[in-house]
């Protein structure tokens, strides 16, 4: 019980006509979508042979999902140098606020000293201004 089997061309040439077929719509299995079990089924193979002896078919696939691996390290390589872009602009931008909160907190204190000063010359006739005795 030995079977022929076909030559890698002719197999390779059955699973590209199998991806064409599924994506024109005349498949014989009735398939709309393309995958690796949808195109192996197609052809008369099993997924498995596609995996282990054509990966440039299963990438072409995967393509045609636009699910490749490529593409799609490439855009998560681009997302993630864009959120390390805005962490860095964001990170700048608490540097700066801290620097600018330092400030407001020392000009806070000294206009709260001016302030319980100049109640204290309100409230009490007594209390005067060191500065101006020192004029006099």
């Amino acid at each position: 019980m030995s079977t022929k089997r076909k030559p890698a061309d002719a197999r390779r040439k059955d699973l590209e006509m199998a991806i064409s077929r599924i994506q024109r719509g005349r498949a014989h299995t009735k398939t709309t979508k393309v995958n690796i079990s949808t195109v192996a089924s197609e052809a008369g193979v099993t997924p498995a042979l596609i995996h282990n002896h054509y990966p440039d078919i299963a990438e072409t696939i995967r393509v045609a999902q636009a699910r490749c691996s490529r593409v799609q390290r490439d855009a998560k390589h681009g997302e993630l140098r864009a959120a390390k872009e805005q962490n860095r602009v964001l990170r700048e931008e608490i540097n700066a606020l801290r620097a600018q909160v330092g400030k407001l907190a020392s000009i806070n204190e000294v206009l709260l000293t001016e302030n319980r000063i100049l109640k204290a010359k309100q409230v009490d006739p007594k209390v005067s201004d060191l500065s101006s005795r020192r004029e006099l």
